[in-house]
């Protein structure tokens, strides 16, 4: 008797101190009503206090570039203050240089609106929409990565530039409670604005990853944000050198489709990196692509090929496969996508080739 009488004790404790818990949060966290003014006055509206800047934003579909959906893991949520929030947060530092700390730069995914706040933002963000679309297709491209095939809803069409990126919003699923939102590369080509693709690996362990190859299906509907980001096409570049490992082959695909559709003039070098074949996808388009364009290189690499796998193309990491191939980079840009150790030996590469850093582009998600 007194066991049941200590347990229903402590049950009662605990339910009457999270009770407490819960009152605490409101009053505490009850900032009330918070004018929000971007760009000095371009558009200001009313929101209840409490919640981090960029989740505030979304709700008023202000949508700021998020890669890792608000866990301060990307760095990319930037935006200029007018308004003084506090100190910085360790959160925040490895992702701030000294000049933006400065400018009263900050990461919105960690700052908490707590009063009306300025801040200021690029003017195109205004033009990012949530959208509503539907899987159409779903295909295997190899053991861990899948391509995704999205027909817009609502709105029916967006238009982006080759290159940028989409955030796809997860459901609930399993014993995840929340959604969540990751960034991925669009590999479609912007002339097909009622339709986004995009390529996916399976991350062990990843929350959205998990969801989109484990339990997302063809008709199932999701929300889209976008397009984001300035991984596209810039001026200058006679030749343009484009590298790739894995899923990172999403926006080189629709870059240099739609360079090679537009016929412009210049040559196009497409190194992808891989460790076995059966890790190598889009072969035969790309190899296609290479025989129809006299001004497009497709040059495939294994950095461990199997026996079995009868290779006779590039061997070796591709940042050495790279160095053979570059000795002239006079007129050149160059696109990298990948994981951020693949991105950083690519830079080293090309700049000891002579590449100014001013001419490779990345996005760093």
């Amino acid at each position: 008797m007194s066991i049941v009488l200590t347990v229903f004790s402590v049950s009662l404790i605990s339910t009457i101190l999270a009770t407490l818990v819960v009152l605490a949060d409101k009053v505490l966290n009850n900032y009330g009503e918070c004018e929000i003014d971007i760009n000095d006055g371009d558009k200001t509206f009313m929101v209840t206090g409490g919640s981090n800047l960029l989740s505030t934003l979304a709700s008023s579909r202000i949508y700021i570039p998020s890669a890792c959906g608000g866990k301060a893991t990307c760095g990319l949520c930037k935006v200029r203050l007018g308004s003084e929030v506090g100190a910085v947060l360790p959160t925040e530092e490895p992702y701030l240089t000294k000049e933006e700390i400065d400018a009263n730069v900050r990461l919105s995914c960690q700052v908490k609106v707590k009063s009306s706040l300025k801040l200021y933002i690029p003017e195109e963000l205004f033009n990012v929409r949530e959208y509503k679309a539907k899987i159409v297709r779903i295909t295997r491209m190899t053991r861990d990565i899948k391509e995704f095939q999205f027909a817009l809803v609502n709105p029916a069409s967006v238009a982006f530039k080759a290159g940028q990126y989409i955030q796809v919003v997860t459901k609930p699923y399993a014993n995840i409670k929340e959604s969540v939102m990751r960034a991925y590369s669009i590999s479609s080509l912007p002339t097909n604005n009622q339709e986004l693709e995009i390529i996916v690996r399976l991350v062990p362990g990843g929350v959205c990853t998990t969801f989109m190859h484990e339990y997302l299906q063809e008709g199932d509907e999701l929300s889209l944000r976008g397009p984001f980001g300035e991984f596209y096409l810039h001026e200058g570049g006679d030749t343009l050198v484009f590298i790739a490992g894995g899923s990172g082959l999403a926006p080189i695909k629709s870059m240099v489709f739609d360079i090679l559709r537009q016929k412009l003039d210049k040559k196009l070098i497409f190194f992808f990196g891989a460790v076995t074949k059966q890790d190598l996808y889009y072969v035969d388009l790309f190899t296609k692509l290479d025989a129809e364009h006299d001004n497009f290189q497709y040059v495939p690499a294994l950095s461990q090929p199997d026996i079995s796998d009868e290779w006779e193309g590039e061997i070796g990491l591709i940042t050495e496969v790279v160095g053979r191939y570059i000795t002239d980079t006079a007129d050149m840009q160059a696109y990298l996508c990948g994981s951020p150790g693949m991105i950083d030996a690519c830079i080293r590469v090309l700049e000891k080739a002579g590449l100014s850093q001013a001419d490779i582009y990345y996005d760093e998600f």
